[in-house]
């Protein structure tokens, strides 16, 4: 029994990724690996039934929860609240309540300079990451007053420095740091806690990389004081498990940084 035991989160972009050698090789995956150790019922969301499916056979069967699957994606010209209030209402009814909201789903477009940015592109980014952490924050907010839960929002180096080539993702990163210390605000009376997550990790995506461009690589571990990318289940999912239970409670409307030492701000 873990300490998330008899609680459920619901976890946006969580389908299953694994690194070559087996552990975990996405935020969200390594998010919900991390989630499911400690007891907590999941309800994970992404875009690639496949991938969802994955997840729940290998966390159902490896640590004995219940893991509901559900494709949605907040786009450009969809019905996004309709796709996310669909979501809310299959995690009310299949668990009855919903403490832990954890907005993890994000795309975009990488490399781009801001003068060749696209409307597309630069949407692509701010609905699938700032319009899809509003949705799910506005649907889930009664059931989280009820339970007197936790969001947990992720934004990145990449806004809090103006990392070259990521105009729009970095816009939708600090908006959604915005949304978040104002929702600390408003729902501190409700006793939610609302907390923000910039990591740094080794992704299937990063191990693709390093396969690929090893010195723009190598470049970028020399800045990272650790000497390593995190950890997605270990380093991430273990902050997100904290910042879930009960010992985070009164820490809301924070930043945390999770990059190895690196990204360090007064």
């Amino acid at each position: 029994m873990g300490f998330l035991t008899g609680k459920t989160a619901i976890i946006t972009g969580a389908g299953r990724a694994v690194l070559k050698d087996g552990s975990c090789g996405s935020i969200g995956y390594g998010i919900a690996t991390a989630y499911a150790k400690e007891g907590a019922n999941l309800v994970i969301t992404g875009r690639n039934v496949k991938k969802l499916e994955a997840a729940k056979q290998e966390l159902e069967s490896l640590y004995g929860i219940k893991v509901l699957t559900v494709q949605a994606d907040v786009c450009a010209g969809g019905n996004n609240e309709a796709t996310v209030a669909n979501v809310v209402k299959q995690a009310v009814d299949t668990f009855g309540g919903i403490q832990v909201l954890i907005n993890n789903a994000q795309a975009s477009a990488s490399g781009v300079p801001l003068a060749e940015h696209t409307t597309e592109q630069f949407d692509l980014a701010l609905y699938s990451g700032l319009y899809a952490a509003f949705y799910y924050m506005k649907a889930c907010y009664p059931y989280l007053a009820k339970t007197k839960g936790s969001v947990i929002n992720f934004a990145s180096g990449a806004g809090l420095f103006g990392n070259f080539g990521q105009c729009a993702y970095a816009a939708a990163k600090e908006g959604i740091r915005g949304l978040t210390r104002v929702a600390a605000t408003e729902w501190g009376r409700d006793h939610i806690n609302v907390n923000i997550v910039c990591p740094l990790a080794m992704t299937s995506e990063l191990e693709h990389f390093k396969a690929n461009y090893p010195d723009a690589y190598n470049a970028t571990l020399k800045g990272v004081p650790m000497g390593r990318f995190g950890d997605p289940e270990k380093d991430i999912g273990r902050v997100c498990v904290f910042l879930g239970s009960e010992d985070a409670k009164y820490m809301s409307g924070e930043t945390l940084t999770l990059q190895g030492g690196s990204g360090q701000r007064p």
